[in-house]
């Protein structure tokens, strides 16, 4: 990426589902409530869309991202379900960056998790 590349902000909030995840005996076999908060850093289009979602880093590609690596199974940490996310992202040819946040809402008192930040590494 150049010094003057103009990048764009793609996101994705309180994007909740049920995930099976955690280290803890009560966590296996069951699900929890996992919020994402994703945001996508891309480089800018040198041209207009055209109002064409197929030019565009659709945001079905982070939710659809998201539901095939919870559908492998069984997940342990929320460090390596937001690195699989942040990984699936960064795959676009126009991510640069992304910061990928994984909460589980039913831990008590309230939400606990994660927030990791990543970038594409260009030659």
């Amino acid at each position: 990426m150049t010094e003057k590349q103009v990048l764009d902000r793609i996101y994705v909030h309180d994007y909740v589902l049920n995930v099976e995840i955690g280290v803890f005996t009560n966590e296996k076999g069951v699900t929890q409530r996992v919020r994402f908060d994703v945001d996508i850093d891309v480089i800018a289009s040198a041209e207009a869309f055209d109002d064409d979602i197929g030019r565009a880093l659709d945001y079905d590609h982070i939710t659809n991202g998201i539901k095939s690596i919870i559908s492998r199974g069984h997940i342990n940490l929320v460090e390596t379900l937001a690195e699989e996310v942040a990984k699936h992202c960064l795959s676009h040819p126009r991510a640069e960056n992304v910061t990928v946040s994984v909460a589980k809402l039913d831990k008590d008192p309230g939400a606990v998790g994660v927030e990791i930040a990543r970038s594409k590494t260009r030659t």
